[in-house]
């Protein structure tokens, strides 16, 4: 059964349109999550719906109402709805127990305390009831936000919308909000949810949509997005987030620039921190043990790593211009055995049609599907 229904729905700002004549339905039960590039209006259509920031032109129905015609004096039905924010929006003047309680009091009608049970038993759920009676100021990241998901889940919403609810948190934090939001989605809630964690919008969500051009620009399972997509601008955005890519002219180069842009890549990819660790540290051996010493200013080298969601492996390969080097043949067998521990073994190969002759594979495993 259809919840809410978007109707040709436009929104623009000045003389950018951000979302552009845009049609679909929210099922009751769906877990959706939302991706696509920065800018393409993910959270501009989460604002649109629940009527913080009406659309310029078309129709948001709840259960055949129709929800906004202006800003002002939005129907009973949007309480129906609520949303968590990446940045918290917690009283900062209130305690956590208070955040929870006062919004039923004032908006709800309810009494103290039935406010106050609603709040300490959600506040159990996500893990705060021993903070009740502290200041947001004093919680880490993780703690505000679990608090401002019982805020909300304190209004009996009956679909929930999440609007990068980790972006501002570090990873063990994430792992924490994450947790919650996936023990409530097992409760059968409606829940829309915009995330850059692909790993975490393919293991929650029955629907996936990608947003480009202000529009759906594909609808479909998570397998289909993630595993198949049909469209064009769909597949590039998947691979993009499946590959990583750095290259290196001559001996100076950035290597902190190149771990920064590998350990994001491999948070994408929802790796283990045992995982991350040893494919740098075989990085380091192979490039600036055994490679690095042989450079000169004309030297070419291209690390790529590559994953695949379907079969769980990650190929990493160092192509290299020069002579042929291969790392089996160094003497630092030290070296060597702790690249092979790394590895579980590589391959080596000499190119000779290819501009870098040299090329080291390494295909490995995720833990979590080994």
């Amino acid at each position: 059964m259809s919840m809410i229904e978007l109707l040709n729905i436009s929104k623009s700002y000045g003389q950018s349109t951000v979302l552009k004549d845009m049609s679909m339905v929210i099922n009751d039960g769906d877990i959706i999550a939302v991706i696509g590039p920065s800018g393409c209006g993910k959270s501009t259509l989460m604002r649109c719906i629940i009527g913080r920031d009406p659309p310029t032109s078309g129709k948001v129905l709840y259960n055949g109402t129709e929800l906004i015609k202006t800003g002002r004096d939005l129907p009973k039905s949007c309480e129906k709805m609520g949303m968590v924010f990446q940045n918290f929006n917690l009283f900062p003047h209130m305690t956590v127990l208070e955040n929870v309680m006062v919004p039923q009091i004032r908006v709800l009608g309810k009494s103290r305390q039935e406010a106050y049970d609603k709040a300490i038993s959600l506040l159990r759920k996500v893990g705060l009831a021993s903070r009740r009676f502290e200041y947001p100021e004093v919680l880490s990241g993780g703690q505000k936000q679990r608090a401002a998901i019982a805020r909300t889940l304190a209004m009996d919403p009956e679909v929930v919308f999440f609007d990068e609810p980790t972006s501002l948190l570090d990873p063990l934090m994430t792992e924490e909000v994450e947790h919650v939001i996936a023990e409530i989605a097992g409760e059968g809630i409606t829940m829309m949810i915009v995330t850059h964690n692909m790993e975490f919008a393919r293991n929650i969500s029955n629907r996936v949509l990608y947003l480009d051009d202000g529009c759906v620009y594909e609808d479909g399972s998570p397998e289909q997005i993630f595993d198949n997509p049909k469209k064009p601008k769909t597949k590039a955005f998947i691979r993009k987030l499946r590959v990583y890519s750095f290259e290196i002219f001559g001996k100076d180069y950035d290597f902190p620039e190149f771990v920064a842009g590998f350990k994001q890549f491999c948070a994408k990819q929802g790796f283990e921190r045992k995982e991350i660790n040893a494919a740098l540290a075989t990085c380091d051996e192979i490039i600036n043990g055994i490679i690095a010493p042989t450079l000169n200013e004309a030297s070419h080298i291209l690390m790529q790593a590559e994953h695949s969601e379907s079969t769980g492996e990650t190929i990493y390969s160092i192509s290299y211009s020069g002579d042929r080097l291969d790392p089996h043949d160094t003497d630092d067998f030290l070296r060597l055995k702790l690249i092979e521990h790394y590895t579980g073994g590589f391959l080596y190969e000499f190119l000779e049609d290819e501009e870098m002759h040299n090329r080291v594979t390494v295909v490995k495993r995720s833990i979590k599907q080994a």
